[in-house]
C-alpha cells in the first residue's frame, strides 16, 4: 500500500493503531509506518498508535485519542469539568478515569493523564460524537464526584471555594438527584461530606 492510498484510507481518523491497519490490510508491512514517521508523514503518539503529522486535532479529537490509547477509560476530572465550563482555568492535559493502573503519557499531541478508580465506578459517561466516532466523557455530576474522590486534600469549604466552580453552570448542568444517586455507589463518607460542602458553596438547596 503506497502512502497516497494509505492516507485516503486512514486520513479521517484522529488516531489509528497498527492493529487497525492490519485489520484493513493483513499483508501490510508495519515497518512502513516507521519509514513514514521518519519522513514526518506520521507521528507516533505512543507505542503502536499513530496520527498524521499534518492533522489538526481539536479538543474532541484528543478526547477520542485518550479513550483509545489507554482502554478502558473515559474523560473526567479537570478535562470534563473544563469542557462543561464548570471550572475557569484552561486545562492543558487530558485527564481520564480508568480501571487500569494510574498512568501518564507525554506525547507530541499533549499529555494524557489517567487516574485509577474502582471498576465498579466506571459508569456515568456519555458518548460524544467525534466525526463518525464516539468519545466517552463523564457526565457533569460524575466528573465532579470523580474529581473530589481522588483529591483527598480538597476537604474544606475554603478548598472547594478555591476551585472557583461556575455557580450558574453548576445549577444548569448538575442534577442533584442524579449526583446523589451516583454518590451512594462510591460508599465514601468523606466524599459525602465534600458534596455537602459543595452544595453549600454553590448555594444549591
Amino acid at each position: 500500500m503506497n502512502y497516497l492510498i494509505f492516507s485516503k484510507r486512514f486520513g479521517d481518523l484522529p488516531i489509528f493503531s497498527v492493529n487497525d491497519v492490519l485489520k484493513s490490510n493483513p499483508d501490510f508491512d508495519s515497518k512502513q509506518l516507521v519509514y513514514w514517521q521518519k519522513k514526518d508523514y506520521l507521528q507516533k503518539i505512543i507505542n503502536r498508535w499513530y496520527c498524521f503529522s499534518d492533522k489538526i486535532l481539536d479538543e474532541r479529537d484528543l478526547f477520542f485519542v485518550a479513550n483509545k490509547i489507554y482502554s478502558p477509560s473515559y474523560i473526567s476530572f479537570e478535562s470534563a469539568l473544563g469542557y462543561y465550563g464548570l471550572i475557569p482555568e484552561g486545562v492543558y492535559s487530558i485527564t481520564s478515569a480508568t480501571s487500569l493502573k494510574t498512568n501518564n503519557f507525554k506525547t507530541p499531541r499533549g499529555e494524557f493523564i489517567y487516574h485509577k478508580i474502582k471498576p465498579s465506578l466506571m459508569f456515568g459517561y456519555n458518548l460524544m460524537i467525534v466525526g463518525n466516532r464516539n468519545a466517552k466523557v463523564a457526565e457533569p455530576s460524575k466528573a465532579i464526584l470523580d474529581f473530589l474522590y481522588i483529591n483527598s486534600h480538597i476537604n474544606t469549604l475554603e478548598a472547594i471555594e478555591e476551585l472557583r466552580i461556575n455557580r450558574d453552570a453548576f445549577k444548569k448542568l448538575v442534577i442533584k438527584k442524579k449526583l446523589l444517586s451516583y454518590l451512594k455507589l462510591y460508599g465514601s463518607k468523606s466524599l459525602e461530606q465534600k458534596i455537602n460542602l459543595l452544595f453549600k458553596a454553590m448555594s444549591y438547596a
